[in-house]
């Protein structure tokens, strides 16, 4: 009988000696190669941040690293990050959306001329007043009356 040491936990065992010639024997049991098997790790979702495994293969065909846990998750990436504005799939002008994109970059809700901020009179001005012009730097939040001083 030969001595062996385990390469998983490191334990000492012993094997017959023509199957350590083989090659035999590089673990103490098959929990342990079972282990060795495995040759993926663990990574993040992307959107909720739940640990999950994922294996080389996965690896391998992913563009950019990205993984999620779930259907929903990816679904759920996707509708934050991806498909708003105007790479949603039902974008027609936008002429309606502005209000959502005041609220998705965190613009505070407070009049940029007079400095009221109760939200029931807080409307949103389009700059150059084309109301198809919904980029962020193009929009402010003014109340009601500093709206209709501008537009007077």
């Amino acid at each position: 009988m030969v001595d062996k040491k385990c390469k998983i936990c490191g334990k000492k065992f012993l094997i017959k000696e023509f199957h350590a010639k083989k090659g035999w024997g590089k673990y103490c049991s098959i929990k342990c190669r079972t282990k060795a098997q495995f040759k993926g790790r663990w990574v993040e979702c992307a959107y909720c941040g739940k640990k999950i495994w994922r294996t080389p293969k996965d690896f391998k065909r992913s563009k950019r690293n990205r993984f999620f846990c779930s259907v929903a998750c990816h679904c759920a990436w996707e509708n934050k990050f991806v498909r708003f504005g105007v790479n949603a799939p039902n974008w027609i002008s936008g002429e309606a959306v502005y209000r959502d994109l005041m609220r998705r970059y965190n613009v505070p809700y407070k009049c940029v001329m007079c400095g009221i901020s109760d939200k029931r009179v807080l409307v949103v001005h389009h700059k150059d007043s084309n109301r198809r012009n919904n980029k962020i730097d193009n929009l402010e939040r003014i109340c009601c009356n500093c709206h209709a001083i501008l537009h007077a």
